[in-house]
């Protein structure tokens, strides 16, 4: 028997934890690859007698690489065009949807009054009704409104906050110590300025978990504008490549070169923020 020192014996046991969970990953990760695979791949690779072989690990690797699937898949559909739609939709969502459920939980977790925990749990169980529930009367809103056609159906709401991001930002916010907040207004501070000047600095990986869930939620969505959009001019790159698929179903390459684009700014943005996301997270639901 091996005999190891402490750091080794720590070593070993976190590579081999790596490795067990690298391997239970594989399944979730092989559609991912073969998307990647695929948008590298040539017409002879994905229609040839490779193809009709059946799937192996060797075929994931294409050969030779096809560089020609990326710009052809952005000049087949206006990419940025619909790259700039995204972006904008995405930016106007994250700060109203942080910001108006920021106000509300702050409500909800350092001011008492009446009838908070009824009004508290009236907005968490909207998180239980069904999208699919309201979808005919708030169209009908919507078109009574007149707001078909264009992007307000889905920024306004995002104006009134989320009930899952007032949920965890005010199981946030009550983890922070009230002796502050009560020092701050025996030094005369209003609601206002210990909002905004102790209780959202200190707030900062818990509002970055809500920004990130309400940007990937948005830069997803494909129901909106599949619903509200009807001017090519408006398309979201989710609804652009679906409207992709439609035009050109038989170009496989570079529809998963297309889809490639749409996905990796997501994977690098959780990377970049995993810490932040993941300390958000963790600190939500400290307190009751």
């Amino acid at each position: 028997m091996i005999n190891l020192r402490p750091k080794q014996a720590v070593t070993l046991q976190k590579l081999t934890i790596h490795v067990v969970l690298l391997i239970l990953c594989l399944p979730a990760m092989l559609p991912l690859l073969w998307m990647v695979s695929t948008s590298f791949k040539g017409t002879d690779q994905l229609y040839g007698s490779s193809a009709a072989s059946g799937f192996t690990f060797a075929s994931l690797i294409p050969r030779p690489l096809n560089l020609e699937n990326y710009p052809e898949a952005m000049r087949t559909v206006p990419f940025a065009l619909y790259l700039r739609n995204t972006v904008a939709l995405c930016i106007v969502t994250v700060v109203a949807a942080v910001v108006s459920s920021a106000f509300v939980a702050y409500g909800f977790a350092r001011i008492e009054f009446k009838g908070k925990n009824t009004m508290f749990l009236l907005m968490i169980s909207t998180m239980a009704l069904p999208g699919q529930v309201t979808m005919i009367p708030v169209f009908a809103l919507i078109r009574a409104l007149g707001w078909y056609g264009t992007y307000l159906p889905m920024i306004v709401p995002a104006c009134f906050g989320s009930a899952f991001y007032i949920f965890l930002l005010t199981q946030f916010f009550k983890t922070l110590p009230q002796e502050m907040s009560e020092a701050a207004r025996v030094d005369g501070a209003t609601e206002w300025t210990i909002f905004t000047r102790l209780v959202l600095p200190l707030s900062k990986s818990a509002l970055a978990t809500c920004a990130l869930f309400q940007f990937m939620g948005t830069w997803n969505d494909f129901f909106g504008p599949l619903m509200y959009i009807n001017d090519p001019a408006k398309y979201t790159l989710a609804y652009g490549l679906q409207q992709f698929l439609s035009l050109h179903g038989g170009k496989w390459a570079p529809l998963m070169a297309a889809s490639t684009i749409f996905t990796l700014p997501i994977i690098v943005l959780f990377f970049l923020a995993q810490r932040t996301f993941i300390q958000g997270i963790a600190t939500t639901g400290g307190k009751s």
